[in-house]
């Protein structure tokens, strides 16, 4: 019972930590343009 409890808090704290690793990555946000692209249409 002892191994799966210290298993349990074992989880836990490689999640917390994970969940902090992505908290401080996912804030990278992309670079914002405007993108103009020509588009010929058929209209006959």
């Amino acid at each position: 019972m002892g191994k799966i409890i210290k298993a349990l808090l074992f989880l836990a704290l490689l999640g917390l930590l994970g969940l902090t690793g992505y908290a401080y990555v996912a804030d990278l946000s992309p670079s914002k343009g405007e993108v103009k692209v020509p588009v010929t249409l058929n209209a006959d």
